[in-house]
């Protein structure tokens, strides 16, 4: 190497001055990292399990089964006439990938440090590798919920009133809102975690109670007018019911187009104020975590 100019080197790294830059084009160039991950984390969650991926799917069973038992059973909660199971595990496969995301990407700093600083990348290809491993996981628990549902309808109860409607077809912008709302929580916790680390314990119990202020276990219509603009507040409300909907039928769920546009304008508006957070933080955090 000859020299101390810039122009004698084939790559200078250099932090982002991008307040919220996503930096597409390098994302790309790392796509095959971003795989390598996708597969490393889809293999090692299950490594040395005596089930191994067959958790995939009891997971989801096992508590859709137990909110089942406890809150249409002996809390006798009135789902208006839809299969308790099938209403149980619809909110659960739904929420199980937000949830996942959240959780997982929130810790991209933390459990990363030792990659971090030994070698160069994106820092954003660890979230964006949590966000579609948990996509493969998810595709996987939407086909287990597709099988209970057909035959449940065409073998256990043909009667219950459940139709498919169109709102079906909009599942791919539901899923996109969930990948976005759990990349930008995500971001947005794995950033603060950098300063203030109980967050980490924090975000584990606030995940649980989220989940109760979401219409998982209950029908949107059976909360009192004065308690629900509390839970529309929440982003994953109008996911959760869209998703019912489709496979229910508006007798058994609430479709509004303004409030999954709501979910969508907070999902992407969260991802930007997230990254510029991210981008802020990645500079410096190995110095401080």
């Amino acid at each position: 190497m000859s020299g101390n100019k810039a122009n004698d080197w084939t790559l200078i790294i250099d932090a982002q001055k991008r307040g919220w830059g996503l930096n597409l084009k390098e994302l790309v160039r790392f796509r095959d990292l971003i795989l390598l991950f996708v597969k490393r984390d889809f293999i090692a969650i299950y490594k040395q399990t005596i089930l191994g991926p067959l958790w995939i799917v009891l997971q989801p069973l096992l508590i859709s089964f137990t909110l089942t038992i406890v809150f249409g059973y002996i809390a006798g909660i009135d789902l208006g006439g839809a299969p308790k199971m099938l209403f149980m595990l619809a909110g659960v496969t739904v929420w199980g990938y937000f949830s996942d995301c959240v959780l997982k990407a929130s810790d991209t700093f933390m459990v990363n440090q030792h990659i971090f600083g030994k070698v160069y990348f994106p820092r954003l290809v660890i979230p964006l590798s949590i966000i579609l491993t948990n996509l493969l996981k998810f595709f996987i628990q939407f086909g287990l919920f597709v099988i209970f549902y057909v035959v449940y309808i065409n073998f256990v109860d043909s009667n219950t009133g459940v139709v498919i409607s169109w709102q079906l077809a909009l599942l791919p912008l539901i899923v996109l809102i969930m990948a976005i709302l759990g990349l930008g929580f995500g971001l947005l916790i794995s950033s603060l975690t950098t300063k203030y680390r109980d967050l980490r314990f924090l975000i584990q119990f606030g995940i649980q109670l989220a989940m109760y202020a979401s219409p998982i276990v209950y029908p949107l219509d059976t909360v009192p007018e004065k308690y629900k603009w509390i839970l529309l507040m929440n982003p994953m409300t109008s996911i959760i019911e869209t998703f019912k909907v489709g496979f229910f039928g508006e007798d058994f769920a609430v479709f509004n187009w303004f409030h999954l546009l709501y979910s969508l304008v907070f999902a992407i508006v969260l991802l930007f104020l997230s990254l510029s957070l991210f981008n802020k933080v990645e500079k410096s955090f190995i110095d401080t975590i």
